[in-house]
């Protein structure tokens, strides 16, 4: 029989593991919390209908689409079983559903779909998983999890503040030192006007967003195939290596698009969002202006962000943007959004690298009943209740096995305390507390136990 696996792109996570990502996810949610947000959920799975057309072309092409299962195969034409059956019937025959791509455009859809329901401005978050067809790498992964929070109903920039204010902040709680990367759609608009490609911004911004990645060469080279004149290429070099402090790149960028007016009015955006953070305390990640951020997704109007780890090589680990008219799509236009995406899959690895996960991470089992037999079992129980109701994680061990299999137990799980009840114990109501780090034990009542565990935690 062949091992068991599972598919490419995807991963198990042991205790431990889950110990830590729930650390992650804890850490997220508390923070959302304290800035009002509120959580919701939507189905793994969306209708195609909701998901195509929503990411670009590229974006299409990652979607993982769900075969219609069941006895709906009997009603289809025998045709479009074949392989000659072409792309769109059998999309719209055999695949009507998808699943989730992001959770953004689920967010839109909930919107639109329980608008009467909802108070403006709306603040959610969310945090489940998402998949895309994607070619399995460091850091990419088929399966992975969104941390997303969203405003919508408010054109006020104080939300892209705040939303920069929750990234340092998680960050911070994290133990991950980071830029924080700011751009605007208008500004490359701008830049598209005035190179004198206004109709390719769609090109360029796909091209662009790729230059950390395969650097300036191979990005020109994108830009010359997708049809964009040398000239124009040549034009954009001045700002692909445009450098300075974020105010000298905005003087220089407003002197580039001065015949620009959406250019312009998204450079006096960006300087409203970093005047207004300087002005409530600042950040302590490092915020960068960069005009070759570009956050290839077509729905991002405004705004964007992009965040990297300073100490770890990995991609983006948060990211998001303004949106200003998502909902259009699904019968309610004008409504304009901004949000942010924490890649917890990404922010894991980087901690693992770091070792940066305290200790109370991975903490789990703090104290072990041994098991000497029936009677000091039921008393173990009876002590076991105390103990948990005073929020310390315990364990009666199952079986009156041999004292030294428990206790490797015990090691093997990393457990903190082990408590012994034997005959004199329960003679005097009384437990043998062991402390397996340092060896030293103590004869206590389960009260003096309880505060002794807690005081070390």
């Amino acid at each position: 029989m062949a091992k068991p696996s599972i598919p490419k792109g995807t991963r198990d996570f042991s205790p431990v593991e889950m110990a830590r990502r729930n650390y992650i996810f804890q850490t997220i949610r508390d923070v959302y919390a304290r800035y009002g947000y509120n959580q919701i959920e939507t189905p793994a799975m969306e209708n195609l209908a909701t998901l195509m057309g929503k990411y670009g072309e590229e974006g299409d092409k990652l979607l993982f689409k769900i075969l219609n299962s069941g006895d709906f195969l009997q009603k289809v034409p025998a045709e479009l079983l074949t392989p000659d059956a072409s792309r769109g019937k059998l999309t719209t025959k055999l695949c009507e559903k998808g699943l989730r791509y992001d959770l953004t455009v689920p967010f839109a859809r909930y919107v639109v779909q329980h608008r009467e329901e909802l108070q403006l401005p709306f603040k959610r978050y969310q945090i489940q998983p998402v998949w895309r067809a994607d070619r399995p790498q460091k850091g990419r992964y088929r399966e992975f999890y969104q941390c997303d929070a969203d405003v919508v109903g408010s054109n006020s920039l104080l939300c892209e503040v705040e939303l920069v204010q929750i990234i340092d902040e998680v960050f911070q709680h994290l133990g991950i030192r980071v830029c924080i990367k700011i751009n605007n759609r208008k500004i490359l608009a701008g830049i598209a006007e005035v190179i004198g490609e206004p109709e390719r911004i769609a090109d360029i911004t796909v091209a662009i967003d790729k230059l950390d990645k395969i650097g300036r060469d191979n990005v020109n080279a994108e830009l010359l195939a997708n049809g964009l004149s040398q000239t124009a290429v040549d034009k954009l070099q001045p700002i692909l290596s445009l450098t300075g402090t974020n105010e000298e790149k905005l003087a220089t960028i407003a002197q580039t698009l001065s015949n620009s007016d959406v250019g312009l009015k998204g450079i006096d955006e960006v300087r409203t969002v970093l005047e207004l953070i300087a002005k409530s305390g600042g950040t302590q990640a490092t915020l960068e202006l960069d005009l070759t951020l570009a956050r290839g997704l077509n729905y991002y109007t405004g705004c964007i962000f992009e965040v990297k780890a300073l100490d770890v090589e990995i991609g983006s680990i948060t990211g998001g943007g303004r949106y200003d008219n998502l909902t259009g799509i699904f019968g309610l236009p004008g409504l304009s959004g901004v949000g942010i995406s924490f890649g917890a899959d990404r922010i894991y690895d980087v901690l693992n690298q770091l070792n940066a996960y305290p200790a109370k991470a991975t903490n789990g089992t703090q104290l072990l009943f041994i098991n000497f037999g029936q009677r000091e079992a039921e008393q173990a129980l009876c002590y076991a209740r105390q103990t948990r109701a005073a929020s310390i994680a315990t364990e009666v061990f199952p079986d009156a096995a041999k004292m030294k299999k428990q206790m490797s137990y015990a090691n093997a799980q990393a457990i903190p305390y082990v408590a012994l009840i034997g005959e004199n114990e329960l003679a005097e109501d009384k437990l043998t507390l062991k402390d397996m780090r340092t060896g030293k034990q103590q004869l206590l009542t389960i009260a003096e136990a309880i505060a002794t565990i807690s005081n070390n935690q």
